[in-house]
């Protein structure tokens, strides 16, 4: 199976302007796929279509669409929508979040997330759709993590996207789902030498997520423990985020691949401001068109 490089983007820190940038530069450099974040800024249907429409080639997809934010039907018209438009180059992320987005903060009540999902798949394979389909199915991954999410996801869709994991993880989840099923994972990178640097605006960026139980588990369940975890130790850190040079950076993302990976998503953060800011030398150094990018004779 063919391993492709993507990236991957919180887009809630840049303007539109910087985000259509970013996408045209991404295709330029040959990512194959570029995924969106939804949290509680732009929605994902909507900025992928304005994406589609400034760009060509470049796969598109959400990373992830929440489902307790939509009815499946409504989930539907989004997805299809988009790949109408994109020429069949959207791909649905669906997600279940977490409690502290759609509970504490949305105030949609939070349960049985698994179960949830495996009704919410049944409930958007039924619902009518009466506009001019996409020329070919909407791919569906979801974000899975845990050993029944992933099952449910080689079982029900054309994949897994799994965020904030580890080759080790990459490794767990074909084991659990198979040789078939897509395996897209996140891997956040830095591109700088400077540990003191790297570490601290690495740990600013991971400190958000530390909040929600299914990344918690999931992070025990790799070996590490809540100190580790609530002190953003420096192994905690440096596992979650690959970074130094391009070298050090690409035996990482080589490490997702040897154990599974379809497609290996770079989410690039800038050494300074995370993700705040784009760090555009460091996605055209990751990027798998370089070669061609590079001026002759460099």
């Amino acid at each position: 199976m063919a391993v492709e490089r993507g990236c991957w983007i919180i887009p809630d820190a840049l303007n539109a302007v910087d985000v259509a940038d970013f996408a045209r530069r991404a295709e330029e450099l040959g990512y194959s796929r570029l995924w969106v974040a939804e949290t509680l800024g732009r929605d994902p249907f909507a900025l992928t279509a304005h994406l589609g429409a400034v760009t060509s080639t470049l796969g598109l997809a959400s990373g992830i669409a929440n489902v307790y934010n939509r009815h499946p039907g409504v989930m539907k018209q989004g997805a299809y929508t988009v790949a109408e438009q994109t020429g069949g180059r959207f791909t649905l992320g669906l997600g279940v979040s977490s409690p502290v987005i759609v509970s504490k903060i949305r105030g949609i009540p939070y349960d049985k997330p698994l179960s949830f999902m495996r009704s919410y798949l049944d409930a958007m394979d039924a619902a009518r759709y009466t506009s001019v389909p996409p020329s070919r199915p909407v791919p569906v991954v979801l974000a899975a993590l845990g050993p029944r999410m992933l099952e449910l996801a080689a079982e029900r869709t054309d994949g897994a996207h799994p965020y904030n994991t580890t080759p080790q993880h990459t490794a767990f989840a074909r084991s659990v789902m198979g040789p078939d099923p897509q395996l897209c994972v996140e891997q956040k990178v830095m591109l700088t030498t400077d540990a003191e640097q790297a570490r601290a605006t690495g740990a600013s960026v991971m400190e958000f997520y530390t909040r929600a139980p299914g990344y918690r588990a999931s992070w025990k369940r790799l070996g590490f423990d809540d100190d580790d975890i609530d002190g953003l130790s420096d192994r905690f850190v440096d596992a979650m985020v690959a970074w130094g040079d391009v070298d050090a950076i690409e035996r990482r993302l080589a490490e997702h691949v040897d154990a599974g990976a379809t497609q290996v998503c770079i989410q690039v953060l800038h050494p300074q401001e995370g993700v705040g800011a784009v760090d555009f030398e460091a996605l055209a150094a990751l990027a798998p068109g370089r070669a061609a990018a590079q001026p002759e004779g460099a």
